[in-house]
Formats: structure tokens, C-alpha cells, sequence
């Protein structure tokens, strides 16, 4: 009994300094953002967090449509929507000067696309209309925050859609969240804690499908590397302050284990490419921490 417990304990002193050491890398890495940095770093299975700035309130930008999916998915599990429902969409549903590909796709309005195409559009490639249409579909922005909050109490807020965070600089900052509580979130969901087996299946195949800032998380991961993730960023303002550049998601390790990471970078003067490289380099410390384990 006594070998067992010392081995016990051996263990969790050599994963504690494993952990120190993944923190050391990553004060490095983020000392390059002249702003501010979040990181979360959590095993799917077991856990073992690495924090860097935990509770800090972060603007989550199009990170938000992580939670936003689960809501949706919510409400298929239950029996209230139907993943092919069909929502009629206009050209008043698709206001310009904003990231949307199916404004693009499909400029004159007055068609249809199924609440599952609506879905691939927001996660995978960050449709800002899109995203606004399934925020209507479930009653609003105070809809999802509530329901996010049976899952992470606090951390997480969601107030406002894509066209009201367009109208003023500061209302982007309501949507918010800690690193802890975007990793708690993904972590659960990926364990499949949140949702039906079928609805996590299929968002953990959109997410693995998000072709949004491919310098980000996958930057520096082997060619191939699979990710499934929520990107995020802002605009820059006059004084050459972009609030948020984000990524968030699950690196699946060619050794089978599954890792949360969560980057956000927030206020920050740096240009486009240190900011995405903050997270690229973040994301290939802990690929490389835990394919050691």
C-alpha cells in the first residue's frame, strides 16, 4: 500500500512539473503581444490545466458561435428544431459591409438553406448573417446566454448578435469569456457531456471543418494535424488597437489524446502576423508537450 501511494504521488509531482514547464513556454510566447494574453490548456479526459490569465474577461468576437452551436443543437436534441428545417432568408437578412459568404453566394436574397447548412456556415467559415439568422431562430442573444449558463455558471456572457456588436466599438466587449470557462465548455463538450452522441458528432465535424485564420492554431502543426476550433478577431481602431484575435478548440494528437486549448489576445497594438503567431506558437507547445506524455 505504502509503494502504491509513493508511486501516486511520483506521478502527480512529475505532471506538476510538466505543467510548470508548459506554463514557462508559454509566458514566453506571450510576452510578444504588447496586450493582453489568455490561455487554457485542459486534457479532454483528465484534465491536468494550464491557465495563463484564467479570468480574465476576453472579447469572444465569432468565438461566440461555438456557444451559439450548441444552443442550436439543444433544441434538435429536444425535438424543437429539425436540422433540415428549412429558413426562408432575404436580402434584408443579409446586411452588407460584413463577413458573410452567404451574402456572397447568394446576393439578390429570397432563398432557402436548411438549419444544418446554416450551421456549417457560422462555424466553419464564420458567417456573420448566418449567425444572426440562427440567434432569431432561438429568440436571441439572452436565449444562449442563459442556456450556456447551465453548463459554465459564470465566465461566459453573450448580450449581443453580429449586428448589434457593429454599431459601436465598446459593445463587443458583453460578449465575453474567461479561458477557464471557454476550456470548461469545450472540454465538456467534447467529452460528450452537452449534447446527444449524434449533434456532438456533427459539430465536432464542423469545428474540424473551420477554414477561418489558417495561420492561427494550425500554423505551426504538422501538415495534416486535425483541429476542431472557433476562431475570432475584431476589427482595428483608430489607435491601431485590435481587441481580439482568438482561437479555441481541440488539437487531436496523432497519440489519441485530445487537448483543449484556448487563445485569446486581446488589446493589442501588434500587427496581424505576431498576433496569429502568439496562438500558432501556444498551439504547438502543447502539441508537443503532450505527445512527450
Amino acid at each position: 500500500m505504502r509503494i502504491l501511494f509513493l508511486g501516486i504521488l511520483f506521478s502527480f509531482f512529475v505532471a506538476a512539473l510538466q505543467a510548470q514547464d508548459l506554463r514557462e513556454a508559454i509566458s514566453t510566447i506571450v510576452e510578444q503581444a504588447e496586450g493582453k494574453v489568455g490561455v487554457g490548456v485542459l486534457n479532454v479526459q483528465r484534465s491536468e490545466p494550464v491557465y495563463w490569465n484564467e479570468n480574465h474577461r476576453f472579447p469572444m468576437q465569432s468565438v461566440f458561435k461555438f456557444p451559439l452551436a450548441l444552443a442550436v443543437l439543444d433544441r434538435v436534441d429536444k425535438g424543437e428544431l429539425d436540422l433540415q428545417q428549412v429558413v426562408p432568408i432575404t436580402r434584408a437578412d443579409l446586411p452588407p459591409h460584413t463577413w458573410s459568404p452567404i451574402r456572397d453566394k447568394y446576393p439578390s436574397g429570397d432563398f432557402t438553406l436548411t438549419v444544418s447548412e446554416l450551421l456549417q456556415y457560422t462555424v466553419s467559415q464564420s458567417d456573420n448573417n448566418g449567425c444572426d439568422l440562427l440567434f432569431r431562430l432561438l429568440g436571441g442573444p439572452a436565449r444562449v446566454d442563459a442556456y450556456i449558463k447551465k453548463w459554465v455558471p459564470e465566465g461566459i456572457a453573450i448580450v449581443a448578435d453580429e449586428a448589434k456588436m457593429a454599431t459601436a466599438w465598446e459593445v463587443q466587449f458583453g460578449n465575453y469569456a474567461t479561458p477557464v470557462a471557454m476550456s470548461r465548455l469545450f472540454q465538456q463538450f467534447y467529452a460528450g457531456q452537452i449534447l446527444s452522441a449524434g449533434s456532438t458528432a456533427y459539430l465536432k465535424q464542423i469545428l474540424l471543418e473551420t477554414n477561418t485564420c489558417t495561420a492561427c492554431m494550425k500554423g505551426l502543426l504538422p501538415e495534416g494535424a486535425r483541429v476542431a476550433h472557433k476562431t475570432g478577431r475584431s476589427a482595428t481602431n483608430a489607435q491601431g488597437i485590435t481587441a481580439a484575435t482568438n482561437d479555441a478548440g481541440v488539437l487531436l494528437l496523432p497519440n489519441g489524446q485530445e487537448v483543449v486549448v484556448v487563445v485569446f489576445v486581446g488589446d493589442s497594438p501588434a500587427d496581424d502576423r505576431t498576433r496569429e503567431g502568439i496562438i500558432a506558437q501556444v498551439s504547438r507547445a502543447v502539441w508537443d508537450h503532450y505527445l512527450q506524455k
